[in-house]
């Protein structure tokens, strides 16, 4: 059994479906490549943003629930997420946000890199980290954002847990991901691949209060992994190693398994296959409200109850 291949999506909510269609699709350059449903609430979209395709490790996706308190970060959460790009994109970026009125905070240093901090309109605390590291995607040539300058794919996850040790061990022994340092309160994680998306970091705050849920948190992070019988495996592995993990799920553009690390973070291993091109062309990805065969009877019901997203026409960035 290989070892998962780093991140496959990231899933957090938002309180206005059009503000979060606008930032990620017109500012941050993330094509909207599926609208569908949350399959558990009709009622409420679920939008995946990434690259041209929705490649395994830029898949960015929320839940839009209208009128959600926001939440508030702490403990026993996914607190932070961060996106790669090149180091010299930062000034353009740090230009780019500000002409965008997208506050930004001080340029940092982390394990040499430079990162450079914001939120989604929500208050999801988000970071561009420099790297030169290979990424294997599709760029969004018809996006707002040259090639050179454009995100490549996730960076890392930050974890706020009161321990490290629970979740670092579950990350090594049952993920295949191996301890690479620390920086003061900072622990560091890295998948043993090549690719986009393969940090975990854990910051270590010790009797800190837990977050509060609600728009502009993340509900949960996916692991990505091979096919359906690598994800059996883990499925059993994990059990064995007892965790509670669910059943199989099938999202329709890949199947899904879900458990809570030891720190209370609901953590997915899922599959690459189908993908997103699976029931649309490339061409017109996201441009169509996508259902699952289970609730194509309730189309007009639930297409009333959606406000409706309209795309914009993309205008090209300039600093």
């Amino acid at each position: 059994m290989k070892p998962v291949q780093g991140l496959h999506h990231i899933t957090a909510v938002a309180s206005n479906p059009h503000k979060n269609v606008n930032f990620f699709h017109h500012i941050l350059g993330q094509r909207l490549v599926k609208k569908t449903v949350n399959f558990d609430d009709p009622g409420t979209y679920h939008l995946y943003y990434g690259d041209e395709v929705g490649t395994p490790g830029t898949i960015m996706t929320y839940f839009p629930w209208q009128h959600m308190r926001r939440g508030s970060r702490g403990n026993w959460e996914t607190a932070a997420l961060a996106y790669t790009i090149r180091p010299e994109a930062m000034g353009f970026w740090q230009n780019w946000l500000k002409k965008n009125h997208i506050a930004t905070g001080e340029l940092q240093t982390r394990f040499g890199a430079d990162v450079l901090p914001f939120t989604d309109p929500d208050g999801l605390p988000l970071e561009l980290i420099t790297s030169e590291a290979p990424a294997t995607l599709h760029h969004w040539t018809e996006g707002p954002i040259n090639e050179k300058e454009a995100l490549r794919g996730f960076h890392s996850v930050t974890l706020w847990l009161d321990e490290v040790e629970p979740t670092g061990k579950l990350l090594t022994e049952q993920l295949g991901y191996q301890f690479v340092g620390e920086e003061g309160n900072r622990f560091r994680y890295q998948a043993d691949a090549n690719d986009m998306g393969i940090i975990v970091d854990i910051l270590h705050r010790p009797g800190q209060p837990s977050g509060q849920f609600g728009a502009g948190s993340i509900h949960h992070i996916a692991f990505r992994t091979v096919d359906d019988a690598e994800q059996l495996e883990y499925l059993q592995k994990l059990r064995q190693a007892g965790q509670h993990v669910t059943p199989v799920q099938d999202r329709q553009y890949f199947h899904s398994i879900y458990f809570r690390s030891p720190g209370g973070v609901l953590f997915e291993i899922a599959t690459d296959a189908p993908g997103f091109p699976y029931d649309e062309p490339v061409a017109e990805l996201g441009t169509h409200l996508k259902l699952p065969s289970w609730l194509e009877q309730h189309r007009p019901a639930i297409e009333a109850r959606l406000p409706e997203i309209e795309l914009k026409p993309i205008a090209k960035a300039t600093p």
